[in-house]
């Protein structure tokens, strides 16, 4: 026999004894009645809905009580991982919204309970349905897996900008299910946490450095050694260029790539930190044009020398 067919037998026997149990007291209370005179079944009735009445009251107290706990512990979850980890929210809204799904389905089988509704059946139906809207919600369950793997390994945290099945940007949340991107661009982007955890995940903050590389192509016949001074001027005159004193980063580099078909490729190369990446980036193309030339460096057209022979 299979297990779905197990499966399928066990939630029938688990929904028989909920019937057989609920048949056993509508005939307890039918037996009660027989006999009685209308008084006697009016006081019956009376002081039955009387103590339904009290558990009733007694459940929806404890729901209340049990919520406004659920409220406390989230804020307090909270805030203990803000003093620890302040900086990585993605890991704080994952955890936040895991211990409130726990507590919120612990609460309603506390409350079925105090109603004196048996809550071993009702568990084991709840394991069945779970079970069975795992295996229609498989998407969903691997998602979940991924968001613990997440958690568990950290491949990045809140604020780190990162690129993942396609897209590039910074993680703004993180629950079980899914990671949200914001793009440069100002687009939001939420990514399944399954594909996530299963995919390669470029993160561009894990270190605090970051190495920026400018081609440059230049006119032949140009003095080599005076591109490659002028290159290493304009890095070091920033003061945002890190150089070897800094952890993970090294001096300016600058060196003659390749000898192309119209010009002669110069190749520059420094570390920044991250935060300044892209501003370095564009003030130093900014410079390269407006400098070299000036240095007698010019910068050729692409050219095609034809020959013609004539016979």
């Amino acid at each position: 026999m299979t297990p779905l067919n197990i499966n399928f037998l066990q939630d029938a026997a688990s929904a028989q004894a909920v019937a057989d149990t609920l048949l056993a007291k509508a005939d307890a209370a039918k037996a009660a009645l027989e006999g009685k005179s209308p008084d006697e079944i009016l006081h019956t009735i009376t002081e039955a809905a009387v103590h339904f009445g009290l558990k009733l009251l007694a459940a929806l107290a404890i729901f209340a009580v049990g919520a406004w706990l659920i409220k406390m512990i989230r804020k307090g979850v909270r805030k203990s991982m803000f003093k620890r980890r302040s900086q990585d929210t993605a890991l704080i809204t994952f955890t936040e919204s895991l211990v409130s799904i726990v507590l919120w389905v612990l609460l309603i089988v506390i409350s079925i309970g105090a109603l004196g509704i048996n809550t071993t059946s009702i568990a084991a139906l709840l394991a069945a349905g779970g079970m069975a809207i795992g295996m229609a919600l498989s998407g969903t369950v691997q998602n979940f897996a991924g968001g613990i793997m997440l958690l568990v390994f950290k491949p990045f945290k809140s604020g780190d900008f990162i690129e993942a099945q396609g897209y590039t940007g910074t993680i703004t949340a993180m629950n079980i299910v899914s990671t949200t991107l914001l793009t440069p661009d100002n687009k939001t982007v939420i990514i399944p946490n399954g594909a996530l955890s299963n995919g390669n995940i470029t993160n561009y903050s894990a270190q605090g450095a970051r190495r920026l590389e400018w081609e440059v192509s230049v006119s032949y016949g140009i003095d080599g050694d005076k591109v490659i001074a002028e290159l290493l001027n304009i890095l070091k005159s920033d003061s945002r260029i890190l150089d070897a004193s800094t952890p993970g980063a090294a001096d300016p580099f600058a060196g003659l790539k390749a000898m192309a078909d119209s010009s002669v490729v110069y190749v520059a190369r420094a570390w920044v930190p991250k935060e300044v990446y892209w501003n370095v980036f564009f003030d130093i193309n900014s410079k390269i044009y407006s400098v070299l030339p000036k240095k007698g460096i010019s910068f050729p057209f692409p050219q095609m020398d034809v020959h013609i022979k004539q016979d």
